[in-house]
């Protein structure tokens, strides 16, 4: 018994180097998402809806598979603003899972992005477990430089979506996925039991090798002040 619990010693932190590098791998990969979307110009996501935003969702190269109706999975990042002035959360690991991104024949990749709108929206974030387009109103994000030719049921929906697939970038419904957070993940970013409630309420801090993705996030969503805050 005693080589094998030497064995499993070694080779523990082996596993836990694996799972940080696939993560910082995910960040720099949802940053790089990020990046070029915002960057596509009148292809882009209006940066009036970011700066509006109360949480921002990233899934680089969600798979999906199926022929005219598909499914998918993929993990990715989430990070919410936080109640002052002093920015946005840690980061969530998430997972979506389900659904079907439209008509779709084959299979392949694609990168999700998606903002939410409002308190509720970020409230329903908080359970383990939501049903995109069930539990959370959701609509295909307008593409440009400004959203000002959103309608009234885009105003009033909790979230949109955006996917790009094949260079091609969109406003995409996500209808019937789910999207719970990755809790092992979580745990052994935050070295602990942590809940997706605790990391988008600020209850830690962020890693430091997921400051490139809060910098290109504050170029088009930068910290603002939120009303009837105690200083």
């Amino acid at each position: 018994m005693k080589p094998l619990f030497i064995t499993l010693l070694m080779v523990m932190p082996m596993f836990a180097s694996k799972e940080l590098d696939e993560y910082n791998k995910r960040v720099r990969e949802s940053t790089a998402v990020l990046s070029e979307i915002m960057h596509a110009g009148d292809k882009s996501i209006p940066e009036d809806l970011l700066r509006k935003a109360e949480c921002v969702g990233i899934v680089p190269g969600l798979k999906r598979v199926g022929f005219i109706v598909g499914g998918q999975y993929g993990k990715g990042v989430l990070t919410c603003r936080l109640p002052n002035t002093i920015g946005w959360s840690a980061l969530s690991t998430i997972r979506i899972e389900g659904g079907s991104i439209g008509l779709q024949i084959g299979a392949g990749e694609t990168d999700v992005v998606f903002v939410v709108m409002d308190q509720r929206g970020m409230e329903k974030l908080s359970r383990d477990k939501f049903t995109v387009g069930g539990d959370a109103s959701v609509m295909a994000g307008p593409v440009g430089r400004t959203a000002d030719a959103q309608t009234d049921a885009m105003l009033h929906a909790e979230i949109l979506a955006w996917s790009r697939a094949r260079g091609v970038f969109a406003g995409v419904s996500l209808d019937g996925a789910t999207l719970r957070p990755d809790n092992d993940d979580n745990d052994k970013v935050y070295h602990r039991r942590i809940s997706q409630k605790e990391i988008l309420h600020g209850d830690v801090n962020a890693p430091p090798d997921t400051m490139g993705l809060y910098d290109e996030l504050n170029k088009y969503a930068p910290f603002r002040k939120t009303e009837n805050v105690k200083p």
